[in-house]
């Protein structure tokens, strides 16, 4: 009639105690969860703060043997007892009729004028129809002053629908019985004289689910003196003390058939009333279920709908480990039963999940295979894929061709291209005169093509149109493979320089994957989609679809995902176009790492490297540009990617044609780099690699006019813009326009160089792009001061335009002149940094986002070889950088250096 006194560690929870205060007000508050969720500690904490002069709080433990309705009958009057007041009160007797023991206690109730509350905890040990009966009476009849709180693992049935249309109940379940993160923090730090946060806490609060008991241990192995880090690792599954408190207190104290029932089941990481069907040979699945809910057993619904329940994840794992333990053959049996069963509805992850707890490798193939082998990666089941070839022996996955092929594609996509051709070569080999059927010969051609890609293998026009000539013969109904084709051929035609023809196989494909239902691999349609409209001189649509994209990948994906990484590659190319190169960078900072340690593929690697070389050279900082190229160079020699080796070269030298004074280092390395021999290619109709011989074209170009050479530049400018025109390549256009507007304005050609810079304005206006102008400043500058000379009061948006690129230019310029530290924007962030600002005031006045803050904030750093924001104002005050403001003293600077780190 009193709480339990515990001895252990125990964590005040005001959020919960504040929440029962709410039982003062309701006639009936239920706390129903689980074993080990800490109900009586709460109820025991929530009586020790309420009980007082102003409210009497009377307690009661239940046990096995107070289901005898007039034994219970006699506790409540007990309990209700207040022997230090030296009050009688009339005892129910052994023999009274339940209805005339209802009526003393009553009574005994109704003689007190101030809140009573009584706390029933345990009530599932006594449950039962009587029980149920007699306390949904007292419910009922009891005075108004007068509230109850009742503990279970069972959802007992009191009429509680009555109660909470009348507002009377107060419901707390295992979910509000979690343990926070704070909570979580505060109990195992206790334990030990360490700081247990960061990932090591969200480890362990994300094992446990926040489930008290199994903190509590974890806190009592802390306390033995495991170390923190050894206790993190080592929580993948229940202790030797859990694996205790569950057996003592959970399974063991179950009827014979409820506990084989849960042991079964518990194979499944999520139940549905049939699969409880199958692995218990019955037909009353979905009523098991609720009656395991009902009883406590850890077991939740995973939707508001309740058509699936899951156990606790730690107690399935025990539960898993005590029937594997106990009967290994009918563990495995259970596995298979469930794989056969979740095969045949198609939900694959799930099926091999439960093949490869069989340790039966040809059952595990057959699901592998039967679920499409490599077409499992499209389909965005890759990880899936990863985990059943790993655990196939060698001889299996090489004897079967659609586990080879998926073989061959899992390397693909995990960067080891070269093993990947050496296993497809192997395999091709193997299989070249057996008699395979025409489907999967179409499927040995798709990876193959697959492989083609990733490994940048050129391909000609007429390559091309065998492939258009060959979706004609594939069945129409394959939506995979006509999907593979046709997004390869819009990739290629788009390589190609053929924009209008790639567009539709892009579309087209993205109709097959969705019919297919595969989102990951409609999204690679719109990076294609995107940089198609980038090509054509459309930015805004090409931003509009990229940022739709993002959108939808850290819904599905997550904002750190491999396809995450691949979308902030290509919009980071946009924002440098837009003249916005550190919110470029800033984009590029955790995206390029990532890439090169994943999946990727040249053009994605072209905007990702050479946009950031590009944008650190605008920043004034050519040195870390060139390292940038350098890291192309090094993956585009791991991965064996030709086309990335030259397109490096050719972006080392455009910053050299860039740089002031750096002509004849230019001329050189065009030389050594054999740029002619690449841009001759590009009169060719199929050039090996049409990005390189456009971009060495450029790079000649502007190469000759430096060198004075205008015929030669202005021949090759003129036939590449009927070119670009003829495929409708609006982003080259713009740069030929600025070209060719410079080359006729020396030539004296003033009217035809007006036009060529007006063309060049009108097409990039109207989509934000200005970097072509920056990037192409010596050339620009002189017909920009013409057309700025020739500003019309009519079109206010034009001549708005022609400003900011004119700021732009003086930006570019000024940076180039001084190319060290600080440039114009570090100089201002330092200037606010050393006020004590944070990056979003920072951010605020700048006019810039807070992302692109935290980047130059990063160089600046690294400049002046500090890692904290007290030492970068110490030192720039030290460097002169940064000047202190007119009267500030030593004090107030270290001031200023402190609110640098509060901020």
């Amino acid at each position: 009639m009193a709480p339990p006194v515990w001895l252990g560690n125990q964590i005040r929870r005001d959020a919960l105690l504040t929440r029962l205060d709410e039982a003062l007000h309701r006639r009936l508050t239920l706390i129903h969860a689980p074993a080990g969720y800490g109900k009586t500690s709460l109820l025991s904490q929530w009586r020790r703060r309420s009980e007082g002069a102003s409210v009497r709080v009377a307690w009661l433990t239940l046990e096995g043997g107070d289901s005898d309705l007039k034994r219970l009958a006699q506790y409540i009057t007990l309990a209700l007892g207040d022997a230090d007041a030296g009050e009688e009160h009339e005892a129910v007797s052994a023999d009274l009729p339940p209805r005339a023991a209802l009526s003393v206690i009553v009574s005994l109730l109704a003689r007190e004028d101030r809140p009573v509350v009584l706390i029933l905890d345990d009530l599932h040990r006594a449950e039962s129809a009587i029980v149920a009966d007699f306390l949904k009476s007292l419910l009922r009849l009891a005075p108004e002053n007068c509230h109850f709180i009742i503990a279970s693992r069972d959802y007992p049935l009191l009429g509680q629908s009555i109660l909470a249309a009348e507002e009377q109940l107060l419901v707390l379940t295992a979910e509000d019985m979690r343990f926070s993160a704070s909570e979580a923090e505060a109990l195992l730090t206790r334990a030990g004289s360490f700081d247990l946060t960061g990932d090591a806490l969200d480890s362990i609060v994300t094992r446990t689910e926040g489930w008290p008991i199994a903190l509590q241990l974890a806190s009592l192995s802390l306390k033995r003196g495991i170390d923190h880090e050894l206790l993190v690792e080592r929580f993948t599954g229940p202790r030797a003390e859990l694996a205790r408190y569950l057996s003592e207190h959970v399974l063991d104290a179950l009827p014979e058939e409820t506990r084989e029932i849960v042991l079964r089941t518990a194979v499944l990481d999520r139940l549905t009333g049939d699969i409880v069907n199958l692995l218990c040979d019955r037909q009353d699945g979905w009523l098991i279920l609720e009656r395991l809910e009902e009883q406590g057993l850890f077991l939740t619904p995973t939707s508001p709908e309740r058509r699936a329940f899951r156990y606790h994840q730690l107690f399935a794992e025990y539960l898993r480990d005590r029937l594997a333990r106990r009967d290994s053959a009918q563990f495995r049996a259970l596995q298979r039963r469930a794989a056969q069963w979740f095969a045949e509805r198609g939900d694959v992850a799930e099926a091999v999940g439960h093949a490869i707890e069989t340790d039966d490798p040809a059952l595990l193939a057959d699901i592998v295979e039967e679920a499409g082998g490599w077409r499992l990666i499209p389909q965005g089941h890759q990880a899936i894929l990863e985990r059943g070839l790993a655990k196939l022996p060698d001889a299996i996955v090489s004897a079967r061709p659609k586990l080879a092929l998926a073989k061959v594609y899992l390397e693909i996509k995990c960067g080891e291209p070269s093993a990947a051709r050496a296993d497809f070569d192997a395999f091709a080999a193997k299989f070249e005169n057996s008699d395979l059927s025409a489907d999967l010969r179409n499927e040995i051609s798709v990876v193959g093509n697959v492989l083609g890609e990733y490994e940048n293998l050129p391909v000609s026009l007429d390559d091309l149109l065998a492939r258009e000539a060959l979706l004609r013969s594939l069945p129409s109904n394959d939506h995979l493979i006509l999907a593979s084709v046709t997004e390869s051929l819009g990739a290629k035609y788009y390589e190609g320089g053929w924009l209008e023809r790639a567009l539709e196989p892009t579309l087209a494909a993205r109709e097959h994957y969705q019919a297919l239902g595969s989102l990951y691999s409609d999204l690679f349609t719109r990076f294609l989609e995107a940089r198609i409209k980038a090509a054509q001189g459309r930015a805004k649509d090409a931003a509009a679809i990229l940022a739709a994209t993002r959108l939808q990948i850290e819904s599905s994906f997550g904002d750190r995902s491999d396809l995450a990484a691949n979308c902030a590659a290509f919009e980071a190319d946009l924002l440098y176009e837009q003249n916005r190169p550190a919110e470029a960078l800033a984009r590029l900072d955790w995206a390029l790492p990532h890439m090169e340690q994943s999946d990727g593929w040249v053009d994605v690697y072209s905007a990702a490297y050479f946009t950031a070389a590009r944008a650190l050279a605008a920043e004034g900082i050519p040195s870390e540009a060139h390292e940038m190229i350098a890291r192309a160079r090094r993956v585009a020699h791991r991965r064996g990617l030709r086309q990335l080796e030259l397109l490096a070269e050719l972006c080392d030298l455009d910053l050299l044609i860039d740089g002031d004074g750096q002509a004849e280092e230019a001329r050189t390395r065009a030389d050594e780099i054999g740029l002619d021999a690449l841009a001759a290619q590009m009169a060719e109709e199929s050039p090996v690699y049409r990005p390189v011989a456009s971009a060495a074209l450029l790079c000649r170009c502007r190469l000759a006019l430096i060198e004075g050479d205008r015929q030669a530049a202005l021949a090759d400018l003129r036939a590449m813009k009927r070119w670009a025109r003829q495929r409708g390549a609006g982003r080259m256009l713009i740069a030929i326009n600025i070209l060719l507007a410079y080359c006729l304005r020396t030539a004296g050609e003033t009217a035809q160089s007006q036009a060529c810079f007006d063309e060049a304005v009108g097409s990039a206006m109207f989509q934000g792009v200005v970097r072509p102008f920056a990037d192409f400043r010596r050339f620009a500058e002189d017909p920009l001061e013409d057309a700025l000379n020739r500003v019309s009061q009519t079109d206010r948006f034009r001549d708005q335009f022609l400003k900011g690129l004119a700021r732009a230019l003086a930006s570019s310029a000024q940076n180039s002149a001084a190319q060290g530290f600080p440039n114009h924007a570090e100089a201002a962030i330092l200037r606010h940094l050393s006020q004590g600002y944070s990056n979003k005031e920072i951010a605020r006045l700048i006019g810039k986002s807070p992302d692109t803050v935290k980047y130059r904030l990063k160089s600046i750093f690294r400049k002046l070889g500090v890692s904290k924001r007290r030492d970068a104002v110490r030192v720039s005050h030290e460097m002169g950088l940064v000047a202190p403001a007119a009267g500030q003293s030593a004090g107030a600077r270290e001031s200023a250096e402190n609110r640098a780190v509060d901020s």
